[in-house]
Order: structure tokens, then sequence, then C-alpha cells
């Protein structure tokens, strides 16, 4: 968990003892977080109603890690004053950074809106992304649902190929199960099957792949052996779905985590507005609520819940 600085939150009038002392604690965000503008390089549609948003930073990052996200908004007056955040989608090499945006209220339609050589404001690298894969050539079965693909597409990529440290991951070892209501909202599924990995559309609707979820998916894999028995779970997406998977992993006693996706007012830790209840049982159960913003947004599935 992060350092962090403890004092009495100064809304609190009352005295409530360690609880307010710990929900009111400030986390330092991480030490390369920076707020700039970035120039919009360009802007294309992905599924019925999304867009990839790809932005040049005036300062370049080095290689992120896959999992963490930037605050964004527009630069315009008319853009809400509160950023959103979007996990990191793709990095390129020339220092482009792409955001995957659904379009759902006004904030995302002043992104998805932005025109090229436009200006946005971003704040990031923020929070803590996937862990590390291990070396023992287990399986890792990628649950998505909407654009909770996008903080796998670089997970994926930086586990193919490998680093000095960490030799490249076999293709083989990789799977996505992709999943939607709909075809048209399996966004970029196309970009995910370049990789090279196995990539399971499923679809409620049957519209494409296999006709049904995520987790019916996962299981029918298992029934037709299509998959090992002892795979680890990671899942991003509605969290219904997030919690169906839970389940499962529980249930096989499967090692897995998920990124949530919550409402952020600052996205580092001051806000108190992306709380949650943390697990007894867990590495952040000394602290009754954990910040998505700072402790996550990655979390093994022991250490907090999901309500």
């Amino acid at each position: 968990m992060p350092n962090r600085l403890v004092g009495i939150s100064p809304m609190c009038s009352s005295e409530c003892g360690s609880f307010c002392l710990q929900f009111s604690s400030m986390a330092a965000p991480p030490p390369d977080t920076r707020s700039q503008r970035a120039k919009v390089v360009s802007i294309r549609p992905s599924g019925s109603d999304g867009v990839v948003l790809s932005v040049r930073p005036s300062t370049a990052f080095g290689r992120l890690d896959a999992g963490r996200f930037f605050m964004l908004r527009g630069d315009e007056e008319s853009s809400p004053a509160i950023p959103r955040p979007f996990s990191l989608y793709r990095q390129g090499d020339s220092g482009i950074l792409e955001f995957l945006i659904k379009v759902i209220g006004p904030g995302t339609e002043a992104l998805a809106e932005s025109r090229v050589g436009e200006e946005i404001v971003m704040i990031g690298p923020l929070g803590h992304g996937w862990p590390e894969l291990p070396q023992d050539g287990k399986p890792l079965v990628m649950l998505a649902g909407g654009i909770g693909s996008a903080s796998f597409y670089i997970a994926l990529q930086q586990a193919l190929a490998g680093t000095d440290q960490r030799p490249a991951v076999d293709p083989g070892q990789l799977h996505l199960i992709y999943g939607g209501r709909t075809k048209g909202l399996l966004y970029d599924i196309e970009k995910f099957e370049e990789l090279g990995i196995a990539v399971i559309p499923c679809t409620d609707d049957g519209s494409s792949g296999f006709h049904g979820n995520v987790v019916q998916a996962l299981e029918d894999h298992w029934r037709q052996s299509l998959l090992p028995s002892d795979v680890r779970l990671w899942t991003c997406g509605p969290e219904p779905m997030m919690r169906a998977v839970v389940k499962v992993a529980e249930d096989r006693d499967l090692q897995c985590w998920f990124s949530l996706e919550t409402y952020m007012g600052c996205g580092v830790g001051i806000c108190n507005g992306c709380a949650v209840l943390t697990c007894k049982e867990g590495s952040l159960g000394s602290w009754p609520v954990a910040k998505c913003c700072v402790d996550g947004p990655v979390f093994a599935a022991r250490d907090v819940q999901l309500t």
C-alpha cells in the first residue's frame, strides 16, 4: 500500500475514532505522475458507440505498466471541469498514447468530439496496474466486458515482447474471452486477434462468437477441455460480470485479479470518491477501505469487496 499521510477529515466534527482517521488518509500520487496538455493526433470510431483517441503528450513517457490510467478532460470551456478516468489502451513507439472511450455522457462526448490538432488536459499515469506474470507457464485467461478490454492490450503486448529481465510469454499461454451484449460492443477486437493469441468472442444475442456471457464461455471451454483447469484469471468490465468471475475463482481456488471501473473525482487519493471496502483476510485488511485510484484500480480478488 502507498505511504499515507493520515489526519482527521476537515469535514468531520465528531470523535468517530480510527475509521475516520483511516478513511480520510491521503496517499501521495505515483512519482511519475504529471499534469500536462496533449495534442490530439487522431480519433477513429470503434464499435457501435466508441472511439479510439490518440494523443501526443507534451512530455513523453517511458514504458508504462499495463492497467494504469489517466484522468482526461477536453481543453474547451464547454468541457466538464472534472476529468474522467481512462485506462491506457495502447502506447506507440513515437510517444503516442491511445485511449478507448465509450460515449456515455458530456465528459466522454467532449473527448470523442475532439479534433485533430486540439489539445486535451491529462493527469497521469495513475494507480497500480496488472501484476507481472510468474514464469511458471500457467495459462492466463483475461475476461473482458465492453471497454473493459482496454487495459488488457498493453498487458498482452508486453507479455509477448518480454524484457531484458523477463523472457517473452508463449502466445499459447494467453487467452482473451471478450464479451458484449452484441457484436458492435466488442471494441477493436480485431486488434487483439492480430496479436496472435486465442481470442474468444461472446455475445448475449449470439451475433458474434459464443452465444452467452464470458463466464459461460469459460465454463464451456473447460467442459470441452479446451482450457486447462488450473489458470490465472484477470477480469475487467461490468461489476456483475466481475463478481461472477470472482465466484468461479473462489469455487475453483484460482488466482484472480480484477480492475475496477468506478467514479473518480481527482484520481490522486484526495476526494475519497472511489473508496471500496477491503477484505479483512486480504493484504489490505488493516484498512477498512481502499482507494481505487491509488491502491488500484487493479486488485487481487482476495483484497477488496465487489459490492
